[in-house]
């Protein structure tokens, strides 16, 4: 009698290839944006599952909306800043609850009662999604599969189920803080928000119409620009975590003003002379990553619980990220060589070459 088990069917090697940077982006955005940062510990991986949607549907968007309409990086950014006010606006309301998991994070000095908000704490909002939870998975996954990094990697139904899943995952989030919290924003707040992410969507898709010229000169190292990713945002992020005081408050915010826009001009400059390529991308996201690392040791979790429990979780999360770093710098470098020539991305959304001669 003929056997009528059946082996499971297996995912063929070539889909599997087509997956692995959409299930990498999707796990390592709420890796960095919540366990990195420290915010939660290893013990609290159940809560990761539930924000896992929002996270990484939210960051697949954003980079397949950036590669699929030929925005690049400019638009990836704009739409992350996006993402970060939807987060922490509409979805869980953090920009106006003054009771945000039994902590006011908003009537320090840099209030505006206009707003309902407070200036600090929507920088802080807008770095850690835009550059954290968003823009550093990115650049690391397709450093880790640079042969892919500016394609799209889902075809039409893909984006359409990922944007379902991030809609349902929002929605999740938005319900869990409501039960939590019983806080709801007025509706001027709302709309305030609102109007304020559909100008950065809008500014994104716009953005891809822009080109920038080159810039005579070559460009830093990836060694330099990763050093300096970390410096910047160590700058900003090391004393926002360490130095607790209002007297502080409108310092960071200088502070963070200034990162932002030397930041922003040194990037755009470098990225437009010979020699930029997705090295010096992955060296930048290195860097900001590199500072969550160190800066998550003295952040407390939002949960609280035993500082051993915290200590070790922020250990153990900090090998898997030295070890993300390793594996993407490796494929990354094998990919481009120590002389990079094709055409290579800038962040400012030209096109450079590695030996291109600007006069």
């Amino acid at each position: 009698m003929a056997s009528t088990h059946h082996r499971p069917a297996r995912v063929p090697a070539s889909a599997r290839r087509l997956l692995a940077p959409v299930v990498a982006l999707f796990l390592l955005a709420p890796f960095v944006g919540e366990f990195l940062l420290g915010n939660l510990t290893a013990a609290e991986l159940g809560l990761g599952v539930v924000l896992a949607p929002l996270y990484g549907c939210g960051a697949l968007l954003v980079r397949e909306t950036g590669r699929r309409y030929g925005g690049g990086w400019p638009a990836m950014v704009l739409l992350a800043a996006a993402y970060a006010l939807m987060e922490e606006g509409p979805v869980d309301q953090l920009l106006w609850n003054d009771d945000y998991a039994g902590q006011d994070l908003l009537h320090g000095p840099s209030f505006v009662p206009g707003l309902g908000t407070g200036v600090e704490l929507v920088q802080s909002v807008l770095a850690l999604h835009t550059v954290w939870s968003i823009c550093v998975p990115i650049a690391l996954v397709e450093a880790w599969f640079p042969e892919r990094a500016r394609t799209p990697w889902l075809g039409r139904t893909g984006y359409a189920v990922t944007a379902l899943v991030y809609v349902l995952g929002a929605g999740l989030v938005f319900w869990g803080n409501y039960a939590d919290e019983h806080f709801m924003a007025s509706p001027v707040q709302f709309a305030t928000a609102g109007a304020v992410i559909a100008a950065l969507v809008a500014l994104a898709f716009r953005v891809r119409t822009w080109r920038a010229g080159p810039v005579a000169g070559t460009a830093p190292g990836p060694w330099a620009v990763g050093a300096a990713a970390l410096l910047g945002t160590s700058a900003y992020w090391g004393p926002a975590v360490l130095v607790t005081g209002d007297a502080y408050e409108w310092v960071g915010v200088a502070v963070w003003s200034a990162v932002v826009v030397l930041g922003v001009r040194a990037v755009s400059r470098w990225s437009r002379q010979r020699g930029w390529g997705t090295r010096h991308v992955y060296a930048l996201a290195a860097g900001a990553l590199l500072t969550y690392v160190w800066t998550s040791f003295p952040v407390r979790p939002e949960s609280g619980g035993s500082l051993t429990t915290d200590l070790v979780s922020n250990a153990v999360c900090a090998a898997v990220a030295l070890a993300v770093l390793v594996r993407a710098g490796r494929a990354v470098s094998r990919f481009e060589g120590p002389a990079a020539t094709g055409r290579q991305e800038g962040v400012a959304g030209v096109e450079v070459t590695g030996r291109q001669r600007l006069r």
